[in-house]
């Protein structure tokens, strides 16, 4: 009987199972997004917020009272709002209860719309005793005249008033000189009707790109959020438009908020003279037709 052999070879000891690196690599990848993410959300977190606020109002309109209330900004003492058909039917002597001193009310868009709701959210608000003004929204590929006479055969001014306010924020236009140019007849013609120089309106990135310099002399109402103040030194502009998704008493959603730099004395200084002579029922057209 043949005995077994021994086997001279040593054993050699068994390694573990290799780990897959699927879960290390998943977890670096997860770190990378958040911090990613972190970051993207801290330079942009102004327009997220602002987005997700937007949304949030929508979702939430139709349980709105016309009763909520957005607190009036620190450091300011006159307040006002301006208004559009979008606002809807306003209540008119409820807004004024609430700290509320001026209104700029939409008249006209462009060289053939009338806001549908001017004359009543004119004539409501005055009633109500706000200092009241009207705008209009420019559009920039349209005759500079066409849209001055349009406003001034909307819009009844008189002595006591506020001063008219030309929007200037469209961004299609096909050459800004050409818009410039349009911008600047829409003033003179419209300041030559009335009596006052108009204010002009624009947002911070509008106006620096395509404004500033060009109509220094006409006072500006700034548009600019989510600042704590408007990049603009103090004395460029008269008026902030601060929020445009603010809530005021008397009106079912959104508006826009402003504040006036100077006091209320110096808002009653801004209103039409007495002594000028506006021309009811006149087109603005003239020697520079």
């Amino acid at each position: 009987m043949t005995r077994p052999r021994r086997s001279t070879a040593r054993s050699v000891p068994r390694r573990p199972p290799r780990r897959s690196s699927w879960r290390a690599v998943l977890l670096v990848g997860l770190l990378l997004g958040l911090l990613i993410s972190s970051l993207g959300y801290w330079h942009y977190r102004r327009q997220i917020n602002r987005y997700a606020r937007r949304a949030w109002a929508t979702f939430t309109a139709n349980s709105l009272t016309g009763h909520e209330k957005t607190p009036l900004l620190d450091g300011y003492t006159v307040h006002g709002i301006d208004v559009s058909y979008y606002q809807g039917k306003i209540d008119w002597p409820l807004v004024a209860r609430h700290n509320v001193r001026f209104a700029f009310i939409k008249a006209s868009e462009g060289v053939s719309m009338r806001d549908p709701r001017f004359a009543r959210n004119w004539r409501e608000a005055r009633a109500a005793g706000l200092y009241c003004g009207a705008y209009h929204y420019f559009q920039p590929n349209y005759d500079g005249t066409e849209q001055a006479n349009l406003f001034v055969k909307t819009v009844p001014l008189q002595p006591g008033d506020l001063p008219p306010v030309l929007d200037v924020e469209a961004p299609e236009f096909h050459d800004v000189a050409v818009m410039r140019r349009h911008i600047g007849t829409w003033l003179r013609l419209v300041e030559r009707h009335y009596g006052v120089r108009p204010i002009l309106y624009s947002n911070y990135s509008f106006y620096q790109r395509y404004l500033a310099g060009h109509f220094d002399k006409y006072p500006l109402w700034l548009a600019h959020y989510e600042v704590e103040k408007p990049a603009l030194p103090r004395k460029r502009w008269i008026i902030w438009q601060h929020s445009d998704e603010a809530y005021v008493p008397g009106i079912r959603g959104t508006v826009d908020f402003n504040v006036y730099q100077g006091s209320f004395e110096g808002l009653m200084a801004l209103r039409i003279p007495a002594r000028s002579r506006v021309r009811p029922g006149a087109t603005a057209t003239g020697s520079l037709r």
